[in-house]
């Protein structure tokens, strides 16, 4: 059996990109953060990063799935200009209010589950980074460490927790 792969999930809004405090909805208001380097070196150590994010707006109709795809298209091509590859993204396009319950939206692990399942990875070498409470309980019920972070906080400044 193949050795499992270990990976680094990142929450999107508030870790990748600027935080808006309500959904990005244009592809002009998608602020990408600096996070280049930090992620580089996650990735030289041999971590997968693959995004979690909730996308709510999508229920609400407040954008669209092409919209989405843009704002996630326009994060793989700037990382992979700095040589970052991101691996894959995995959304949860409900809402509570429109949608009724679903096992992706976080605080579920549905989303990292995925991830895991897609990609052979060992959740106990693994870790979610993240700027809210559910990103830590996400990772925490998919068995995964949870590390929370402030919005637009530089993700060097936690690299020492991650082996």
């Amino acid at each position: 059996m193949p050795a499992k792969n270990k990976a680094v999930f990142l929450d999107r809004d508030g870790v990748l990109n600027q935080e808006m405090g309500d959904y990005v909805r244009r592809i002009e208001d998608f602020h990408i953060l600096d996070n280049f380097e930090a992620l580089k070196t996650l990735q030289d150590k041999g971590y997968l990063l693959i995004v979690a994010t909730n996308q709510g707006g999508l229920a609400k109709g407040w954008y669209t799935e092409d919209e989405l795809a843009k704002m996630h298209r326009s994060l793989k091509d700037t990382y992979h200009q700095h040589g970052v590859e991101i691996t894959d993204f995995f959304y949860c396009p409900h809402h509570p209010n429109f949608t009724g319950d679903c096992d992706c939206r976080k605080p579920k692990p549905g989303l990292l589950l995925q991830g895991i399942a897609k990609y052979n990875i060992d959740p106990s070498k693994s870790y979610f980074i993240g700027d809210r409470e559910r990103d830590v309980e996400a990772g925490t019920a998919a068995g995964v460490k949870g590390i929370l972070i402030n919005s637009d906080q530089p993700i060097s400044t936690v690299l020492d927790l991650i082996d």
